[in-house]
């Protein structure tokens, strides 16, 4: 259980940790300042932590857990996000796998939250990932959503698009992640309803040919990523609502 104060005060130091910090250079919370002392403390609840999920055989049972320790490390990330919109940062160990862990929990919208921040500041990801921030946020987003569809919206999946837009990654994970929108499009094609009143202008056309616009670019990007027989579907379900104008 953590108190209200104690959450107060780690919020507080968190954003102290970040203030005066350029963008270009981000090393972690001096260790000689008050925010410094609590980030160390708290990267070695982190790394307890850590040591107890690899003891963990079973990835189902491990993320409920990632869940419960996320909680420590809540007061401290906000202060870390609010020094952040004021446009300073530091290298952060704990947003970071915060991160990671916001995707294995399904917190989607959480882990966006850091994400942006995480790319705002170009933070680093531990070596234990042996990826870059922007394409482990691609690549696990979509493999999320091309598995599991319900876990992960559409609007969540052009957010995505928008934070690692110009991001150096490898051809196939931005490839992942046009496939899943390509996908999601296609799903809101075949839920269309036109007396909605968030349908768009186009009605059902409209989100296939966005669809189609998504998987060609998947294509283009991995001739393997495996949208081939998406596009020829496509194709004939726009040919067919086309006809019926």
């Amino acid at each position: 259980m953590f108190s209200p104060a104690l959450h107060h005060r780690q919020r507080l130091l968190a954003e102290q940790a970040g203030t005066g910090r350029e963008r270009e250079s981000l090393p972690p919370p001096a260790a000689d300042t008050q925010a410094g002392q609590e980030y160390a403390a708290l990267r070695v609840l982190l790394h307890d932590n850590l040591r107890t999920l690899a003891d963990i055989a079973s990835i189902e049972a491990r993320n409920p857990r990632k869940a419960e320790f996320a909680k420590a490390f809540a007061a401290w990330i906000e202060g870390v996000l609010a020094a952040g919109e004021e446009g300073s940062a530091a290298q952060d160990e704990i947003v970071v796998t915060n991160m990671v862990w916001a995707i294995d929990y399904r917190d989607i919208d959480y882990a966006l939250r850091l994400g942006g921040h995480v790319l705002k500041f170009g933070l680093v990801m531990p070596e234990r990932y042996n990826r870059t921030a922007a394409c482990f946020l691609a690549e696990d987003i979509a493999t999320l959503a091309l598995g599991q569809h319900e876990r992960v919206s559409l609007d969540q999946l052009l957010h995505v698009l928008e934070l690692v837009e110009g991001a150096d990654m490898p051809d196939q994970a931005k490839a992942k992640l046009h496939k899943a929108i390509a996908r999601a499009y296609r799903r809101k094609a075949d839920d269309f309803d036109p007396a909605a009143d968030n349908a768009p202008a186009g009605g059902k056309a409209a989100y296939v040919e966005e669809a189609l616009v998504q998987a060609k670019r998947a294509l283009q990007l991995d001739n393997d990523v495996g949208v081939k027989t998406d596009i020829r579907e496509l194709e004939r379900q726009l040919k067919a609502l086309t006809r019926q104008e």
